[in-house]
């Protein structure tokens, strides 16, 4: 299923949506002049078939063919619950 796809690790900041759960994902990259790490970060909708996703879980989500106009990641696992 994951074959060659991008593959991320981010955290569920909603699940107010059916079927829907919009995921933040953190990214550290290096400047390229400053040579300082910048935390850069981007939300995406992901799809959530079983409503199974809830607010701060760490999930993993994998890029796949556009499924409506903003959601273009499926959840594959929820690597942690949240507290």
């Amino acid at each position: 299923m994951t074959e060659g796809k991008l593959v991320l690790q981010g955290v569920v900041v909603s699940d107010k949506m059916d079927k829907t759960i919009v995921v933040e994902i953190v990214m550290r990259k290096l400047h390229p002049l400053y040579k300082k790490y910048v935390r850069k970060t981007k939300r995406v909708k992901a799809h959530d078939e079983h409503n199974e996703a809830h607010v701060g879980d760490t999930v993993s989500v994998v890029e796949c063919r556009p499924l409506s106009r903003e959601k273009r990641w499926k959840l594959v696992e929820i690597v942690e619950r949240a507290k």
